[in-house]
C-alpha cells in the first residue's frame, strides 16, 4: 500500500502539464475548504474550481473496475466507501459554491485539460 501514490500520479501529472501549458495556475493537493478534510488534486481558488483525478480501481470506474481476487469483501467495501465519500465531497463543495470536476485516470489528458480550462475560464468570466 505504501507504493500507491496519493499525489503526482502519471495521469495527474499529464493533466497538470497541459493545464499549465494553457496558461492556468493552480494549487496542488490542497483543501478547497479549510474546515473540510478533503483534498483536491488541482484547485483554482479564484474561480472556485476543484479537480479530482480518480484512479479507476480506487474509485470504482464503471468501465475498468475489477473485483479483487484476494480479500474481495474488504476491497469491495473500501471502494464502495470511496465512491460514497466522492459523492459527499462533491455535494459539500457545490453547496459552498465550488465547481467540481472529476476526471478518470483512463481519460485522455488533453480532453480532460480542455474541459478544465473551459470551466475555469468560464468561471472567471462570471466572477
Amino acid at each position: 500500500m505504501q507504493g500507491n501514490r496519493g499525489r503526482d500520479t502519471k495521469p495527474e501529472m499529464a493533466v497538470r502539464r497541459l493545464v499549465h501549458a494553457a496558461g492556468l495556475r493552480y494549487r496542488v493537493d490542497v483543501r478547497p475548504l479549510a474546515h473540510f478534510n478533503r483534498r483536491a488534486d488541482l484547485v483554482f481558488t479564484r474561480a472556485k474550481v476543484a479537480v479530482f483525478i480518480d484512479g479507476c480501481y480506487w474509485h470504482g470506474c464503471p468501465e475498468h473496475f475489477t473485483v479483487a481476487k484476494a480479500n474481495a469483501d474488504f476491497w469491495a467495501e473500501k471502494v464502495r466507501r470511496n465512491r460514497e465519500r466522492d459523492v459527499e465531497t462533491c455535494d459539500v463543495l457545490r453547496e459552498a459554491g465550488w465547481r467540481v470536476l472529476r476526471v478518470w485516470e483512463h481519460e485522455d489528458p488533453a480532453a480532460a485539460a480542455e474541459r478544465i480550462v473551459a470551466v475555469v475560464l468560464g468561471s472567471e468570466d462570471q466572477a
